[in-house]
């Protein structure tokens, strides 16, 4: 059986990715600011560890209580994220770095604390999304992040492919908040510019997961797999 790890693991998302691995994998999530009470009560085997990944030792922590738990690890879902919606002409460079410090930087930082665990055949999977070449109105700072993590993606995926660990990310596009719903006249309009005529839901990003951190992967790494049900097409 194999160890998968996913940051922010507590809802949404994260919580769907937890949920779809855990059927098969060992799982250790990490959270911040949300318990993930009905999660390990759905699923007590799952691993939880409480961590704020904006700081500089978080990453190599949470590798380090995984390998302790579970004494392998196979699978790395850099879920975890920070948006923060900021005009250009109103920048605070604290809160953008703070954005920068999950979103790129502690995708990399885990890695580097994993690399020494991960045997050939190991697969990461970096959770982007749609805004990194569609930038959202108001976000560009996050948007920003999320295009430089794709990059660190094809990177990461060039620099480990002779040792046999794959790297990919998963863009998603406007996915349900199931915990903080938009607003219906917001759901709405991204359903107008939806292809498929329906929002996503955490578990259309949880089965693209399954698929690219499993060995029916095998051949693809470096790619950017949009999950959007064809938004702004």
């Amino acid at each position: 059986m194999k160890t998968a790890l996913i940051t922010g693991g507590a809802r949404g998302i994260g919580r769907a990715i937890a949920e779809n691995l855990v059927r098969d994998h060992r799982v250790a999530i990490t959270y911040n600011n949300t318990p993930p009470d009905a999660l390990l009560a759905a699923h007590p085997a799952i691993f939880a560890i409480k961590t704020d990944l904006s700081t500089q030792a978080a990453p190599a922590q949470v590798i380090d209580a995984v390998i302790a738990e579970f004494a392998c690890l196979d699978v790395i879902v850099n879920n975890a994220g920070a948006i923060e919606m900021t005009s250009l002409d109103a920048v605070d460079a604290a809160a953008e770095a703070q954005l920068l410090a999950i979103n790129l930087t502690a995708p990399m930082q885990i890695l580097a604390a994993a690399l020494p665990h991960l045997m050939r055949g190991a697969a990461v999977v970096n959770i982007s999304s749609v805004n990194a070449v569609l930038p959202a109105l108001g976000a560009s700072g996050y948007s920003a992040s999320k295009a430089a993590l794709n990059t660190w993606t094809r990177g990461a995926a060039k620099e480990l492919g002779s040792r046999g660990i794959r790297v990919n990310a998963i863009a998603p596009g406007a996915i349900e908040r199931i915990e903080n719903p938009r607003p219906p006249e917001l759901v709405a309009k991204f359903v107008e510019m939806t292809a498929l005529a329906r929002s996503g839901v955490p578990e259309d990003i949880a089965k693209a997961v399954r698929f690219l951190a499993s060995d029916d992967a095998s051949f693809i790494t470096g790619e950017v797999l949009t999950v959007s049900g064809g938004y702004r097409l």
